[in-house]
């Protein structure tokens, strides 16, 4: 039996192989070989429940691993606010789940949740905010009170604003580094209006007008039951889960619901926009202009031309034609983007070296153009249908992800079997449908054309494309809109009398105002996530504005050079110009250096000003508030001695919140004390210490130290 069952699949193997290769044989190119189509898709319906009071409750069951994940999203988001608070929907999702609830603090949930290899998290989008947990089966009856509790009874902890505050400020602060940023942001901008709901920009004043209350009013306004929709995928009973969850919502009364899309959009005009960038090397270009809607009867044939023009990978016509053929562009891609309940963009992007700019332009509105007045082929119909239905499947290929899809249909109001007929209607688009679509929805006699990049570098001007419109991309100071400015507290007696006990105890007057220049050696230990690491550094610091550090690290060395003509980093892999934002907290660390300070006692633009006191270890140390040009440290001071004890400042960065110098040892170089020994802590957690070996007081300094080498 065995040995007959051998023989048959033999047999049958030797018959498969001797098919393909009598199909193989007969293809003369690999366009001849017809793959069979593809089996029918049916997706798996979730289970939906409508409560009485409006909230729409999806159940997925999926048994393939013991873990459950849920979610609420909710309507009302960042386009909801108010513009005068700009960037509460942020604060609001990152200090809803950080805060905690009326019961727990969020320290407390992460304790109990990490034990448990538990998450519940929270967030913020453009129209809905979301809380979501993810939990091992067995913990769902712990983890789930704790989601329900934090969607009806959150805290808003003022410590956690405040933190959430100061990492939006910090990424204002550091949004033109990026020039891809800069060309997103202000791309959006151009497409809807500075002012729309869809472009605003968060800045400092609008961060800063955010109030507890302000999160608590969002809070109470959006989050009503009719204006939620639940959804559970993960290995459970349905008919038992839909017993809990009615337990814990059916009787939540109906609130306000969420008012309807903005529709305030008003586009700039067409043209040439250019926002100046001279630190890169590379030009960042876009192509915008207002785009349809996705429940558009056209939204099918858009897929396809689409899918013709950046086809993902090598593809499309635009990177075979300007990357590939012409090599004009580093990265391109974009057609027309169809939102779900507001005009979508038609949005090309490319990047291109500086000295191809305009050509690269001209290759892109030439392909742009080809797609209107070429007409597609059928081979490249037949392979845009091809790759988009061998896609589309990975959209829907784990009951997660049918579920999250099916809820953002229920959200938008779209029908449940829209995603079915989802292959069907990109089947039957035809060539004349892509260039119809092209000629309708790709309008660049309405588009604006914005560009980031050096100027100067460029192949030609700007302006042999058309009239160019300047934008400044200038971070305002932070004020509240429509009030005065707040001014720093003025210096008074005793802020100044403390400064001056610091003076002396580091050397007096005379001595402190003859140190031109300082040259230090340390040992620093610093806290990474991935643990403790230890370098060296060498500190030149030539007053008023030039230093420059040098890093030995276990990663190789690194040096820092900032000047008023340049600031720059070289590292092994070569030299690279600072962002602006980092030259701007050099000078800002630099104005509040200890001796810098000491040294403008008499300088009006500095403002001392005694702030109470606090006990540092056994000693009743007294607050000085030190500000100068809109930045501002603060000293804590032993009265008795004039020893500076701790300095504190709001830090920027990957790590922003409060960063804390305690100084533990003084030690006297060539008639001035200096700090040799400190720890460095940030919101509460110490990150690093710093042991000094040696100060030089005025060293001879090779100004070549300073020198930008090339590129």
């Amino acid at each position: 039996m065995k040995s007959n069952r051998i023989h048959a699949l033999a047999a049958a193997a030797l018959m498969t192989a001797a098919g393909a290769s009598q199909l193989f044989a007969q293809a003369k190119d690999y366009r001849d070989i017809k793959a069979p189509a593809l089996h029918e898709f049916k997706i798996q319906e979730p289970k939906r429940i409508a409560l009485d009071n409006g909230m729409v409750i999806f159940l997925q069951e999926d048994h393939e691993l013991p873990l459950i994940r849920g979610s609420a999203r909710i309507r009302g988001g960042a386009r909801d606010v108010d513009a005068a608070k700009t960037g509460l929907a942020g604060i609001y999702g990152a200090s809803w789940r950080n805060g905690g609830t009326e019961t727990k603090t969020g320290d407390q949930l992460d304790d109990l949740l990490e034990s448990r290899a538990a998450r519940v998290e929270t967030g913020a989008g453009d129209d809905s905010t979301t809380i979501r947990l993810d939990t091992l089966k067995g913990d769902f009856a712990t983890v789930f009170p704790i989601f329900v509790e934090l969607l009806r009874k959150p805290a808003f902890r003022q410590e956690k604003i405040d933190l959430a505050k100061t990492q939006a400020n910090t990424a204002i602060s550091r949004r033109n580094d990026d020039p891809g940023s800069i060309l997103g942001r202000e791309t959006s901008k151009l497409a809807y209006g500075a002012t729309s709901p869809y472009a605003r920009q968060t800045e400092y004043a609008t961060i800063n007008a955010i109030t507890r209350d302000d999160l608590v009013k969002f809070h109470d306004r959006f989050v009503q039951p009719n204006n939620i929709i639940v959804g559970v995928v993960g290995d459970f009973d349905s008919k038992s889960m839909e017993a809990m969850l009615r337990q814990a919502f059916a009787s939540w009364p109906k609130g306000p619901a969420a008012p309807p899309a903005p529709t305030e959009i008003s586009p700039a005009k067409p043209g040439v926009y250019f926002v100046a960038k001279d630190d890169v090397t590379q030009s960042n270009i876009s192509i915008v202009h207002l785009g349809p809607m996705r429940n558009n009867p056209d939204f099918y044939a858009i897929e396809v031309m689409n899918e013709v023009l950046d086809g993902g990978s090598f593809s499309g016509r635009f990177m075979n034609n300007i990357r590939t053929a012409k090599g004009l562009a580093y990265s391109v891609g974009g057609g027309v983007r169809s939102g779900w309940d507001h005009p979508g963009q038609f949005r090309v992007s490319m990047g291109t070296k500086s000295a191809s700019t305009v050509e690269a332009i001209n290759g892109l509105r030439q392909e742009i153009s080809d797609i209107q007045t070429k007409p597609v082929s059928a081979e490249e119909i037949a392979s845009a249908k091809e790759r988009i239905a061998n896609s589309f499947i990975f959209t829907m290929d784990t009951k997660g992800k049918v579920l999250n899809e099916r809820m953002a249909l229920e959200f938008y109001g779209f029908p449940a079997d829209w995603y079915s007929r989802y292959l069907s209607g990109v089947q039957k688009v035809t060539a004349d449908d892509v260039t119809r679509v092209a000629n309708k929805y790709v309008t660049p006699d309405k588009a604006a054309l914005l560009v980031v990049g050096k100027e100067a570098d460029f192949d030609k001007p700007l302006s042999t494309l058309g009239q160019v419109t300047k934008l400044d991309v200038t971070i305002p100071e932070g004020t509240t809109p429509g009030a005065a400015k707040k001014s720093a507290a003025a210096t008074n007696p005793g802020g100044l009398a403390l400064i001056k006990k610091v003076q002396d105890f580091v050397g007096g007057q005379a001595k402190v105002a003859s140190v031109k220049a300082t040259r230090s050696h340390a040992n620093v230990n610093r806290k990474t996530p991935q643990g403790e690491m230890a370098m060296e550094i060498d500190a030149l610091v030539e007053y008023p504005d030039r230093t420059r550090t040098t890093m030995k690290m276990p990663q190789g060395e690194m040096t820092m050079v900032s000047t008023p003509e340049s600031a720059f980093v070289i590292t092994p892999m070569g030299m690279q110009d600072l962002p602006s934002s980092q030259r701007e907290d050099m000078k800002k660390e630099m104005s509040t250096d200890l001796l810098t300070v000491l040294s403008n006692t008499a300088n009006p633009s500095y403002t001392f000003t005694a702030a109470g006191n606090e006990k540092i270890g056994d000693v009743d140390a007294q607050i000085v508030e030190i500000s100068v040009a809109g930045n501002s440290v603060k000293w804590w001071i032993d009265p008795a001695t004039g020893r500076l004890l701790r300095k504190s400042q709001q830090a920027r960065g990957p790590q922003p919140g409060e960063s804390i110098v305690d100084y533990t040892a003084w030690q006297n170089f060539g008639g001035i004390n200096m700090p040799v020994k400190t720890t460095m802590s940030r919101n509460g957690e110490q990150v690093g210490s710093m042991e000094v070996s040696s100060v030089e007081i005025n060293p001879t300094i090779d100004k070549t130290l300073y020198d930008k080498p090339a590129k």
